[in-house]
């Protein structure tokens, strides 16, 4: 690296040569003036074909980015700068070894800005340049893991769908649209007919291997990404249908009840069909019949109550005449 030669230039340039980070210096001119050992590792180009250069000439990519702005800053108003990481994740081309520079993976960087007044001379700039890719895979890496906890979090554990915590919060997220919006906001409630006489008979494993069976075909009639079903309890279900009328949800309940019933799960118990079968009980919040999400749940769960004692294997649209 370029430097005037003066007592100490030699623990000078030592002290530069072990920095664990890119060091440039450049003059009024925006020539470089200092350029040490990290930066020739990493950017594969030696001092003695950098130093003296114009920067931007050397490095046009860089010309009218932010990078330019800042120097231009530093020189000219004394005004230091830091890159933002999250706009400017690598502005240098500097690559950890061979392999990533053969892959144009280039090193995740921080970059710092700072003006120098130097005696004699007109302000000189420091650019500083820090290795965060560690820090950044780790970053990710734990980003990662909060969004697989979070979908642990709101996932029922057996089927794999949504559970009764993520229900609760997309239902006050659904009504509080729907009242801000006046547009409708269905609910099905859902029940595995019989379903502890199954589990008496074939057992809890089968029991569970039922529970997912449903749970999946329920699942696959849901198309909008809004729309929304979880497992409320044990054998019962739960789906969200926001600005759905009445009429739209009764039709895709009675889909989802013959969908059960296709799937032929043989049921020794049920007296009726010899096959296992859902019943479904349906409530809308509607302009003209308002309602919060307790009187909503209310009237969808006392639907099914009445699908259930109408003989099961049916769906009841709750009406308040």
């Amino acid at each position: 690296m370029a430097l005037a030669a003066a007592p100490g230039q030699g623990m000078l340039e030592s002290v530069l040569g072990a920095i664990n980070l890119g060091t440039i210096v450049l003059d009024h001119a925006r020539r470089v003036v200092v350029w040490n050992h990290w930066m020739s590792q990493y950017s594969g180009l030696p001092a003695d074909s950098v130093v003296g250069q114009d920067f931007f000439a050397l490095f046009p990519e860089l010309n009218g980015k932010r990078i330019d702005s800042a120097v231009r800053q530093a020189l000219r108003d004394n005004f230091p700068s830091v890159l933002s990481q999250t706009l400017h994740k690598a502005p240098f081309a500097l690559f950890a070894n061979d392999g990533a520079r053969a892959a144009g993976e280039r090193m995740q960087q921080a970059v710092a800005v700072t003006p120098l007044d130097v005696p004699g001379l007109a302000r000189h700039c420091l650019i500083q340049i820090t290795d965060v890719s560690v820090a950044v895979t780790r970053e990710r890496l734990l980003r990662d893991q909060a969004l697989e906890l979070r979908s642990q979090t709101f996932s029922d554990g057996l089927t794999g769908i949504a559970n009764r915590r993520h229900f609760d919060v997309a239902m006050e997220k659904e009504m509080r649209r729907a009242k801000r919006s006046g547009t409708p906001l269905s609910l099905l409630m859902i029940d595995i007919d019989s379903f502890k006489p199954y589990n008496d008979h074939y057992g809890h494993q089968q029991g569970d291997d039922t529970l997912i069976k449903v749970a999946h075909a329920l699942a696959a009639m849901l198309q909008r990404p809004a729309d929304l079903i979880a497992r409320y309890g044990g054998e019962e279900f739960a789906v969200i249908l926001p600005e759905m009328t009445p009429d739209h949800s009764q039709v895709l309940a009675e889909k989802m009840r013959e969908r059960i019933a296709a799937l032929g799960i043989p049921h020794a118990k049920a007296e009726l069909t010899g096959y296992v079968t859902v019943s479904i009980g349906l409530a809308t919040h509607a302009l003209e019949h308002p309602s919060d999400i307790a009187v909503l749940l209310g009237e969808a769960d006392r639907a099914l109550y009445m699908a259930k004692g109408a003989g099961r294997n049916r769906v009841v649209r709750f009406s308040a005449v």
